[in-house]
């Protein structure tokens, strides 16, 4: 009999740990259907921007007084203008068409600039039928006055406000730059937040030494970026152990996701992959997930879930400073520093 996939995030009943995570094709509902159709278990939507807003809204504002100073009849007249709509309306609309055509959850994401913002975009989204709201808290703290903790306390504010504003459930995505990950996550989850998503990639900017400009350059993410969100994952489990966690960067194949879940991740999410080979690969990591369950005997995902865990491992320092140490030595051998051989 084959493995049973089914699995629980957020107190969602997924049909498998496989979720497409935010990107482009999430937004768009052709592709979107052509992910459930493939397997997908659930999706989450591109992030809503607060910036994206603002400006939309400030050159409104501007087009609207243009002229104003130098005509004296501007100043009462306006075009008639029925229904301005913005990003955030966008975004709603886009929400509710996606409800209407798949059956999966469908996650909203937010990155707002302000707690004001944070508030009222999230009740915005509940009310819009989102199942959950996933926290996209993208921020570089590049202010020398600011100490680590008011940048914290800052971040676990943005929970507790928008727990408080929302009733469905709500994820946090964080960044894996915290000096204290283990204390970070478990004061997040202490704000209101029921799962973690491990971890947000901050795209680094380039420079154009043609242009002497600085450039954005978007890099999907490789397998080997999948050892980060594992090793958290895996010493996280047993310290939130009622906390849904979800694995983010490297999923790229079944074997990926079965890492994943041993780890204790109770999804593992997927966007590059997905942008490299097209929606129907989600199919394909289904179908190898199945496999490697069924060729190793486990019976569903849930068996598997956190075997691997920091607290399941038979030896833990694997996840901490004595694996460092391992891999060096595993990397060197006798004679593999020694002289480089002349030049030919």
């Amino acid at each position: 009999m084959s493995a049973d996939l089914a699995t629980r995030y957020l107190g969602l009943e997924l049909s498998s740990p496989v979720v497409a995570s935010a990107s482009p094709l999430t937004g768009d509902v052709e592709t979107v259907r052509a992910l459930v159709d493939a397997g997908a278990s659930a999706v989450v939507m591109p992030s809503l921007f607060e910036e994206e807003i603002l400006q939309e809204e400030l050159e409104l504002t501007r087009a609207l007084e243009a002229g104003a100073e130098h005509f004296s009849e501007a100043a009462t007249y306006f075009p008639s203008v029925p229904e301005l709509v913005n990003a955030a309306d966008r975004y709603v609309a886009c929400l509710a068409e996606l409800k209407g055509a798949v059956t999966v959850p469908i996650v909203a994401s937010l990155n707002a600039d302000t707690r004001g913002g944070w508030v009222r975009h999230a009740g915005r989204l509940a009310s819009a039928g989102a199942d959950a709201i996933e926290l996209n808290l993208y921020t570089v703290a590049a202010d020398p006055e600011r100490s680590g903790v008011e940048v914290e306390a800052e971040l676990l504010g943005v929970v507790a406000d928008v727990r408080r504003a929302v009733e469905v459930p709500l994820a946090v995505k964080l960044s894996p730059y915290f000096s204290s990950m283990a204390h970070m996550a478990r004061q997040v989850v202490g704000a209101g937040a029921d799962g973690l998503v491990l971890f947000n990639r901050f795209y680094q900017p380039d420079i154009d030494l043609e242009a002497l400009d600085v450039v954005p350059r978007v890099e999907l993410s490789s397998r080997w970026e999948l050892r980060l969100p594992l090793r958290w994952i895996a010493i996280l489990r047993p310290l939130l152990p009622d906390t849904s966690l979800a694995a983010s960067s490297g999923i790229c194949s079944g074997q990926d996701v079965a890492k994943a879940v041993a780890a204790g991740a109770d999804v593992a999410m997927m966007t590059s992959a997905v942008l490299r080979h097209g929606p129907g690969h989600v199919s394909t990591v289904i179908g190898e997930l199945r496999r490697w369950l069924d060729d190793h005997g486990y019976a569903s995902v849930g068996q598997l879930r956190g075997s691997m865990s920091y607290a399941a491992s038979a030896d833990p320092s694997a996840f901490e400073r004595a694996n460092y140490r391992q891999v060096l030595h595993s990397w060197t051998s006798p004679g593999e520093l020694s002289s480089p051989p002349p030049p030919s």
